[in-house]
């Protein structure tokens, strides 16, 4: 009877007991001919795309370790039976909606976008290119890939470099990815205009979403749910969870707390949630209502950004984010 001892008093505390291979699998990243590989012990957690064939690099399909698929399918699989709305959102992602070169005269440009759009996927649409991937390196059993970007117009021109640095490793529930950008004005200054479609988003699969009264809940850092709570506030985190195949799972991200800019949440109930530090007054999100200053880059200057989606199995009380958070960003 004595080995039943510690978890009954573990579960007296508190504590929850995971035997997933989240606690005791290796993290691993594998570079392949235009994906990188994520891996927690043997099981293949999330691929990154970033062929040419893409017009930004996603992640997908995100998995959970025991299993649950909690972002969607479509369009990646063209017969999924989820909804088949804004093709532009392919599970999770890195960009915005309207940037500016400024000195650049841009002969091809989306309705409504001042600069070039690299979120809806349109008719003009700029395309984030990879240039440069590798090699990983690992840092006390974090496995860790540096990549090199090109921010392109519609027409081939580039306006702007990223170094994106991704990493992988164990978290509470789950595990965490950590992505970090330096946005390098290398060509033209450039301003982030202001618009609410940006900036590190996920679209969660349809059991997970708010619509239809299917189960799944949006919640923020300060405890706000739903997407009429929430939408266009700021807040270091939002919580995306619901309905799985092998029970409730969810992602969440993270804003890192050293970003220069604040976050507000472009987070719906049809399936989106999306970390935006530059929209400001014309948004609409609440939050930044009278704020009218853009962020910009100077020319040769670069601006640094840092988030993180951690992907977890049980809902936002289950996966504790609040605590994965303040461990995760010391």
């Amino acid at each position: 009877m004595k080995k039943f001892i510690l978890p009954v008093v573990l579960a007296f505390l508190g504590f929850v007991v995971h035997q997933s291979s989240a606690q005791t699998g290796t993290p691993s990243i594998t570079v392949m001919d235009g994906k990188l590989i994520f891996k927690i012990g043997d099981k293949v957690v999330t691929n990154y795309h970033h062929g040419k064939e893409v017009a930004k690099p996603y992640f997908w399909p995100m998995v959970t370790v025991t299993g649950n698929r909690v972002t969607r399918d479509w369009p990646m699989i063209q017969d999924s039976t989820e909804a088949k709305d804004h093709k532009h959102q392919k599970s999770a992602w890195f960009c915005h909606g309207d940037v500016i070169p400024e000195g650049l005269e841009l002969k091809q440009r989306t309705k409504n976008v001042e600069g070039v759009d690299f979120w809806s996927e349109e008719t003009n649409h700029g395309k984030i290119v990879c240039v440069k991937v590798g090699p990983v390196t690992s840092d006390k059993g974090v496995p860790a890939v540096s990549t090199l970007n090109e921010w392109r117009t519609t027409d081939g021109t580039v306006i702007m470099t990223e170094k994106r640095d991704i990493s992988l490793e164990n978290a509470g529930n789950g595990y965490l990815i950590r992505i970090h950008s330096e946005l390098i004005a290398s060509n033209f200054p450039i301003t982030f205009g202001d618009t609410k479609e940006g900036s590190m988003g996920v679209r969660v699969r349809d059991s997970v979403t708010e619509k239809d009264n299917k189960g799944g809940k949006l919640t923020n850092a300060q405890g706000l749910q739903t997407e009429k709570a929430l939408w266009g506030k700021e807040s270091a985190w939002c919580d995306y969870s619901g309905p799985c195949d092998k029970g409730t799972a969810g992602i969440t991200i993270f804003s890192d707390p050293k970003n220069p800019y604040s976050t507000a949440w472009h987070s719906r109930g049809y399936g989106l949630m999306a970390a935006n530090p530059f929209g400001r007054n014309k948004s609409g999100f609440p939050d930044r209502k009278g704020k009218t200053e853009l962020v910009k880059i100077a020319k040769g200057s670069s601006l640094k950004l840092g988030f993180a989606l951690y992907v977890h199995d049980g809902d936002e009380k289950e996966a504790k984010p609040d605590k994965v958070f303040a461990s995760s960003f010391k």
